[in-house]
């Protein structure tokens, strides 16, 4: 069953012994990546993002290495130094990444990955550290001998790091990994939200095992926030011409109660109770309070009714993305 909760309520992180709020800042647009959001990030915004996250009741910023080629972390490090350090309580995630030029996804590379966001983070030691995008690499690169996981190992071992999740994109792959049982969390993005559901099998999973799903791009990317007319793209790509219409049944529907799209698109994702966090991606500091007024909007439950009635996808929103 799902509940509507307090957004900025804390919860456990899986079993890693961290709690973080249902709300989690999303770093990616920070690091200016027009190509992926089709808007730019100018610095001293993005500065003034971060600075109000720090000092907001959302507790968890999640960012990356690949983030505009490290300028998401040096951003935020930038901040981090300004304030002596993370805020007491504060949970900071990054990921391992591959070589965006070269495409270079080993072991040796993901060491460098760690060192390198440490250095623009400004931090001797990271709280969270997720493998990043393993679909650019084979499971058996990322779980061998040398490779990216048993890297990890060792900085966790090391004192380095403190938890090592997966984050990617198809879910049989993740589901692969976390069945493992070495991941404490999983990151799946544009894959749970008011238009597709395809994770639905692995936040089944994440449950039963007692590992925390991070849920990221709860508005697709932008389509469910601004709208199919404003913003006519999801998974960061042009969205086809039914998921434009499908988003504007949902639009209709949700004006009938008086509710905004972005809000029920939030809040979507923060009722479920499989879902740990929600991942918002925010580039402009009024983001951070209007994000928790959104996920504090009550909404009436027979709108949940009407939305699932509008259908939605259970396929990969990304399957030709690559191709």
């Amino acid at each position: 069953m799902k509940t509507q909760s307090s957004p900025v309520a804390l919860r456990p992180l899986g079993n890693t012994g961290l709690s973080v709020t249902p709300l989690c800042i999303g770093g990616a647009p920070l690091g200016d990546m027009p190509e992926t959001f089709a808007y730019s990030a100018p610095e001293e915004q993005a500065l003034a993002t971060v600075r109000a996250a720090f000092a907001s009741p959302i507790n968890f910023l999640d960012t990356a290495a690949a983030y505009g080629d490290g300028e998401s972390e040096r951003r935020i490090g930038i901040v981090i130094r300004e304030m002596g350090g993370l805020p007491d309580g504060f949970v900071l995630a990054t990921k391992g990444d591959r070589d965006l030029h070269t495409g270079d996804f080993s072991g040796d590379q993901f060491k460098r990955s760690v060192e390198g966001s440490l250095r623009r983070l400004g931090l001797d030691h990271l709280q969270y550290v997720y493998i990043h995008d393993p679909e650019h690499s084979t499971y058996e690169n990322v779980m061998g001998a040398g490779g990216p996981l048993e890297v990890l190992q060792s900085f966790k071992e090391q004192g380095v790091i403190g938890h090592i999740g997966m984050s990617g994109g198809p879910i049989k792959m993740l589901i692969r990994y976390i069945e493992t049982g070495l991941f404490s969390a999983v990151e799946t993005h544009n894959r749970y939200t008011l238009i597709n559901r395809s994770a639905e099998p692995l936040l089944d999973l994440c449950a039963k095992m007692g590992v925390a799903v991070v849920n990221a791009a709860p508005y697709g990317s932008g389509i469910l926030a601004k709208g199919p007319d404003t913003y006519a793209r999801y998974a960061y790509q042009d969205a086809p011409a039914e998921i434009v219409e499908r988003t504007r049944r949902l639009a209709a529907v949700c004006q009938e109660f008086g509710v905004p799209l972005i809000a029920a698109a939030l809040q979507f994702s923060v009722r479920d109770p499989r879902v740990t966090t929600t991942v918002v991606g925010m580039t402009k500091p009024e983001r951070v309070q209007q994000t928790i007024d959104l996920a504090s909007l009550p909404i009436p439950n027979e709108l949940w009714t009407r939305l699932d009635a509008v259908g939605y996808d259970a396929v990969d929103p990304e399957a030709n993305r690559f191709a």
